[in-house]
């Protein structure tokens, strides 16, 4: 595992302390994820967002959301180890649309899974959480691919849920590509519901870092800029939860 402290992600390190959150533009992203591994197939990554399935849960709704999911462990001083397909699932205190139901995804590609940029990604987030917390044994991994879909008479909700928490401990909000959209800002709240931050992930590699038990956090809804031309909004959310004392 990196040390931190010797990278640009001290900075981060001491933010996340101190506030619950932290964002990342490319800048300091690129060098973080090329010292974890490197992006040398980027490209094939963010083109296999045109092969999301679309969101069946949310199909009823009218909200237009495509996505992928895999699962993911890892020890505290092990390396990241794919775990077989398995259902999505948050209670309702997590999630009130979507709460207490096991929620199957088509799976992230295996060109994707083993991919080089993935597995940069994954291996950052392993060493960026675990410094954060060094106590736990060994961590649950999701990933989601997400694309949110906006039309001239249907804004794209990247949270349908609103302001909230994963139920996890920490989350990375990675950008991938958006394109002809308007909006999309990611907001953070104390649990009173006081705004703390606010920015928008414009460029592909901003991201945004967060504890998940510390802030709420959501995303206004998108726009398109010219009405009759595609219009998207493409994450990587990646999330980390210190697995039950049953699962090590």
């Amino acid at each position: 595992m990196h040390n931190l402290a010797e990278l640009p992600a001290s900075p981060l390190l001491n933010e996340m302390r101190l506030d619950g959150f932290a964002f990342a533009p490319a800048d300091t992203m690129r060098p973080l994820l090329a010292s974890s591994g490197g992006l040398s197939d980027w490209s094939d990554f963010a083109e296999s967002w045109n092969q999301l399935a679309p969101d069946q849960y949310l199909a009823a709704k009218g909200r237009a959301r495509r996505r992928r999911h895999a699962t993911f462990s890892a020890a505290a001083h092990g390396v990241v180890t794919t775990e077989p397909h398995q259902p999505h699932f948050q209670s309702l205190q997590y999630n009130a649309l979507q709460g207490d139901i096991e929620r199957w995804f088509e799976p992230i590609t295996e060109a994707v899974v083993h991919g080089e940029t993935l597995r940069s990604i994954l291996d950052f987030c392993h060493a960026f959480f675990g410094s954060l917390a060094p106590t736990v044994a060994r961590w649950h991994i999701e990933v989601h691919q997400f694309r949110i879909e906006a039309t001239a008479s249907a804004a794209g909700e990247p949270t349908p849920e609103g302001s909230h928490r994963d139920g996890v401990d920490y989350v990375l909000v990675l950008l991938v590509n958006r394109r002809n959209i308007a909006s999309g800002t990611t907001t953070i709240h104390a649990p009173d519901g006081r705004l703390l931050g606010d920015f928008t992930l414009t460029h592909p590699l901003d991201a945004a870092l967060i504890h998940d038990p510390s802030v709420f956090h959501g995303v206004t809804p998108v726009l398109p800029l010219v009405a009759d031309e595609p219009a998207f909004r493409d994450v990587l959310v990646v999330t980390f939860r210190a697995a039950p004392a049953a699962d090590r």
